[in-house]
């Protein structure tokens, strides 16, 4: 019979014991190491990842307690999550071998035992520990992931009085469980908000699901959000899990909710209600934990009183409710933000770190910024993209500019509002009414444009 790939560690006070398992195990096992000092564990542990370790309950002269097992089981669990401890006891205590494993040991033998019993019991239990490795590995990959997709989300950039703000209410509801609504407009770095508290709250370990509600049918937002059953429609070749099953003991990010219609609005309050998810094509309930984080750019409480939003689900979300302020009001965050995109785009298009000058500075301070972060972003990177020089100047910055989209100066003042309703005007006839091109030079999304075109009536 070959030997099973397997080492074995067995810990014992009695010598015999140890000489006669080692000399039987050795025939079945590449490696066999006996120990009888329990002080030696830990030593012993970080030389050796062992497949099965065999530890007695009592190592004092007439012991019977196993507190001296329990204790080195806790210290062998502590620096092997994942490792397969049997128990051996001269005593049929069976309270104590199932307080044993309730401590976390895998199984116990009784000594003095027979040897068929001792190879049947490891050999069963080293399927164990595939078990418990493979799903340590699961932890340690979801761990990496985390910190990979937390990578492409850089950290909160702004000191202004503004951000200060939104830090502060993000700090403090992180470390609850409390439902939270952030409210901004597009790309002012809602998504970047709800992943800070993420980060800072007690489930940080677990994952983040960000789910685009505006980009999701209303034809597909049961399977998705709920997942759904092999043969529950036409396209159904397996069972899915849904976002909120992914998202179980993390944190789920719905974004652009204030999109929903008047039924899907009730059919996630029923989840978030009941806490459960019922996937299509079945009728069984599936509990799930998470901490809920929802975002949108809509005016939610006019669409209540205008009944386009059920006001029992926006008590629902918003226990705390969090105002991401525009890149207009935070002006004093512009040059953190700008040297921020820079080192990013620089290092991407491996070039030299470039900087703006104090007229291209005063420039961008003087532009509205109809995108926010999100069109900053994107006219910096072009910048660095399209200019040769080491030092950007306000011509490298192609923006929708504000000085041509005022008229002639006739002594009187505009507004923001008439302001934004010229350029939008300009913008949208310099494409020919191309929605798409608009909104992308803009730094808006589609809905966005389109409902700054309806409130001006262009």
């Amino acid at each position: 019979m070959d030997k099973l790939s397997a080492k074995i560690l067995i810990v014992d006070d009695d010598q015999d014991v140890l000489l006669a398992a080692k000399l039987f195990l050795k025939q079945h096992f590449d490696i066999v190491h006996t120990e009888n000092n329990p002080e030696k564990i830990p030593g012993l542990l970080a030389n050796e990842n062992y497949d099965i370790i065999l530890l007695d309950m009592n190592f004092s002269k007439d012991a019977t307690s196993g507190k001296e097992g329990f204790h080195w089981l806790n210290i062998i669990l502590e620096i092997d999550p994942a490792a397969v401890v049997i128990f051996i006891t001269g005593y049929g205590d069976i309270e104590l071998a199932v307080q044993g494993i309730k401590e976390g040991a895998t199984n116990f033998l009784l000594k003095p035992w027979e040897n068929k019993k001792l190879l049947a019991t490891i050999t069963a239990n080293l399927k164990v520990r595939e078990s418990k490795k493979e799903l340590e590995d699961l932890r340690s990959k979801q761990k990496v992931l985390i910190a990979d997709q937390d990578q492409a989300y850089s950290e909160i950039i702004g000191q202004s009085a503004a951000m200060s703000q939104v830090l502060v209410a993000a700090q403090k509801v992180a470390v609850t469980e409390a439902n939270v609504l952030i409210l901004g407009e597009n790309g002012t770095g809602k998504e970047l908000v709800a992943r800070a508290i993420h980060r800072a709250s007690n489930r940080k370990n677990e994952v983040f699901i960000s789910v685009d509600l505006g980009a999701i049918s209303e034809s597909l937002f049961e399977s998705e959000l709920f997942g759904f059953k092999k043969g529950a429609f036409t396209d159904a070749k397996e069972d899915r899990a849904g976002r909120f099953e992914a998202a179980n003991k993390g944190t789920i990010f719905l974004d652009e909710i204030g999109n929903l219609t008047l039924g899907l609005q009730s059919k996630l309050l029923s989840v978030l209600q009941n806490r459960k998810v019922v996937r299509l094509g079945t009728n069984k309930e599936i509990p799930i934990d998470v901490r809920l984080i929802c975002a949108t750019n809509m005016p939610l409480y006019q669409m209540v009183i205008e009944n386009k939003f059920r006001q029992d689900l926006l008590y629902r979300i918003n226990t705390v409710e969090v105002k991401v302020p525009s890149l207009k009001d935070r002006l004093d965050d512009l040059p953190p933000l700008i040297e921020h995109f820079l080192k990013i785009y620089c290092k991407k298009y491996n070039l030299p770190l470039k900087r703006v000058s104090s007229s291209t500075l005063r420039r961008l301070e003087k532009h509205n910024w109809p995108g926010n972060i999100r069109e900053l972003q994107h006219s910096v990177e072009r910048a660095v993209i399209m200019s040769e020089a080491q030092v950007l100047e306000p011509n490298d910055f192609f923006l929708s500019q504000m000085e041509n989209n005022k008229p002639e100066n006739t002594g009187t003042t505009m507004n923001l509002e008439e302001t934004e309703k010229i350029l939008i005007r300009k913008v949208v006839d310099k494409h020919g009414g191309n929605i798409s091109k608009a909104a992308k030079e803009l730094g808006l999304t589609r809905a966005s444009l389109y409902r700054r075109i309806e409130k001006y009536d262009l």
